[in-house]
């Protein structure tokens, strides 16, 4: 094995005693309240942690893009949800194609992005699984509550498509002032999930997915009575973000860029060879921070492509010496690297490919 202080700067790690942890804890989490688990790929786009989350009991995967659907599909992954909106023609011919191959479902939100698919999937004699996508509060995708029984009944009629359920990510949660509060609002998602696909059913519509997903909402909004499944993502990593949302410790972060010291011309200012490059420029990050250093009182306060700017008032650090940094968001940050190191202690165990990057 090699030592983490022989490894080139920056490197992306893994450390694999948390992420064993962290896969573990919500897995059992899940399982003990009889709810699915279908963890979002787009944290890690890392085969390696799919087959353990997959081993530990998830029931199939989340995606955000047709590359992360196509990898995971040739992996032979078979129970895949695409939570995002197939518009165009690409994507429209991309998810007739996987749906041959079998085991897809795609997240819908208006007859303008459904009649394409209809369209193309009944031409091709296939049927598309999809999920109706609901705003609980997050205003990106998603029907309004109050459109949801005509919308569904205009969207189940059209050729070629099977409606599932719903779907809903409650992203607002991040936004909410305490952690209580952001609890108390994952509750209020869960239920109001659980409550339209009641009126579905009375209305003769099969419901057999009621999917919450977002990281924050791990804790609540899975455990609403009638929610089926739950698709956190960053619980794999964690990160700063999640810290400050008070879903982790830091003790809990497994994901760390590593970098050293290359100049200290300045007082109490090191520069370092981890930028934007290696951080990400997430705007999610916990503000005046490019990420949190671990075992030292600096703080990470800017960066540039290549290079970050730390502050050291009391001048401990020196050309050479190594940093370990938490990111503001793992998600980011992993999309900017083409591999990483899996670690235990100070020793590397393995190199591991990161796939399906823009």
């Amino acid at each position: 094995m090699t030592a983490i202080s022989a490894l080139p700067t920056p490197s992306l790690l893994v450390d694999l005693d948390k992420l064993e942890r962290n896969i573990a804890r919500m897995a059992d989490a899940f399982a003990g309240a009889g709810v699915g688990l279908r963890p979002h790929t787009k944290t890690s786009k890392c085969l390696e942690v799919v087959r353990r989350q997959l081993a530990a009991g998830a029931l199939g995967m989340t995606c955000s893009t047709p590359a992360e659907v196509a990898w995971l599909q040739a992996a032979g992954v078979t129970d895949l949800l695409w939570a995002h909106a197939p518009v165009g023609p690409p994507k429209v011919e991309f998810v007739v194609d996987s749906v041959r191959r079998g085991g897809l479902t795609v997240a819908l939100d208006s007859l303008e992005a459904a009649a394409p698919l209809s369209a193309a999937a009944a031409a091709a004699g296939v049927e598309v699984p999809f999920v109706l996508e609901v705003n609980t509060g997050h205003a990106r995708l998603g029907v309004d509550p109050e459109r949801v029984p005509e919308v569904a009944a205009t969207l189940a009629a059209l050729p070629g498509l099977r409606l599932r359920g719903l779907l809903t990510h409650e992203g607002h949660l991040a936004a909410q002032p305490d952690r209580p509060t952001l609890e108390a609002a994952g509750r209020t998602a869960g239920a109001l999930m659980a409550s339209l696909a009641d009126g579905l059913r009375a209305d003769g519509h099969p419901m057999e997915v009621v999917s919450v997903g977002s990281t924050p909402g791990a804790t609540s909004a899975p455990f609403a009575p009638g929610v089926t499944e739950g698709r956190p993502g960053t619980y794999v990593y964690y990160d700063a973000n999640q810290i400050r949302l008070g879903s982790c410790t830091i003790d809990d972060c497994a994901l760390t860029v590593l970098a050293r010291v290359v100049s200290v011309q300045r007082p109490g200012r090191p520069i370092i060879d981890a930028g934007i490059k290696a951080m990400s420029s997430d705007t999610i990050a916990a503000a005046g921070s490019v990420g949190l250093v671990l075992d030292s009182d600096a703080r990470f306060v800017d960066a540039n492509e290549e290079h970050g700017f730390l502050a050291d008032p009391d001048g401990h650090l020196s050309v050479g010496d190594i940093v370990r940094i938490v990111p503001n968001h793992a998600c980011g940050t992993t999309n900017m690297w083409s591999h990483l190191y899996a670690v235990r202690g100070d020793q590397v165990v393995d190199r591991w490919e990161i796939s399906a990057r823009y």
